[in-house]
This record gives C-alpha cells, structure tokens and sequence, in this order.
C-alpha cells in the first residue's frame, strides 16, 4: 500500500482554488474529485509559515525521472495562465492537482503522453512565490 505524502497547503492558494472550483460547472475537468481529495487532507499553513521546498501555485520545480535520469522543468499555473507551453502545467490537470503541497525529495507517477508512467522526483523548487514574498500573482 502507498502512503500519500504529507500535503502542505497556503491558505491563498485554498482559498484561490476553492473559488475556481465553484465557478467552474460539476464534472468539467477530470481531476476535480482528486484536487478536491487533495485540498481536502492538506495541512493549511498562512503563506509566510510556508516551508520553502513545498510546490505552491505558481512554483517552478525542477523533476527528476527515477530510471534515466533525465531532468526536465515544470510552473504550476492556474488554467488562465496555461497554454501551448510544454514548461506549464494546469493545476486542473491530473498530475498538476497531484503536485500542488508536495515537497523537495517526494516522487510522483507522471503519465506519459503514449499512455503508461514515469516516476519522477522532486529535486527542487526553484522558485515559490511565497518564499520572495509575491503573494498577489
């Protein structure tokens, strides 16, 4: 049995995502029993409480994949910010919800474009908006 890691939310961010949930119409994007799940049993924490290896919104985060090696570079935005751009991926996509509050060092199953997955790791945040103290993006 896996153990979910420990989820580290800032309450802008559930606040924020809470809102975009509720404008959104019930069953319109695929995670959205799992991103609800995920805010759900997240510890909430005030911005400036937040450790500054956590993936918060807007966080870029270096990923390493477990079985090559091969190290590869994602934002997390929110859906109006996401576009054609391979370095962004959607808070409301699947492996996005599933990143939101994990932290340097946690892995995660990303699914390949062919079908199957990758397990890759976190190897850094390299840049949290909370820890430069950018609260209103």
């Amino acid at each position: 049995m896996n153990k979910k890691p420990e989820l580290i939310i800032s309450s802008l961010d559930a606040d924020r995502l809470y809102e975009l949930m509720e404008s959104l119409p019930a069953g319109s994007f695929a995670g959205e029993k799992e991103l609800e799940a995920e805010l759900g049993r997240a510890t909430i924490v005030e911005p400036k409480d937040m450790p500054s290896t956590v993936v918060t919104m807007n966080s870029t985060v270096n990923f390493i994949v477990e079985s090559t090696q091969e190290e590869f570079t994602k934002t997390l935005v929110y859906p109006k910010n996401a576009d054609a751009n391979d370095d962004k991926i959607s808070i409301l996509a699947p492996v996005g919800s599933a990143l939101l509050g994990l932290s340097q060092g946690d892995e995660i199953e990303w699914p390949k474009p062919n079908g199957g997955v990758i397990k890759v790791k976190i190897k850094a945040v390299t840049y949290q908006p909370e820890r430069v103290g950018e609260l209103h993006r």
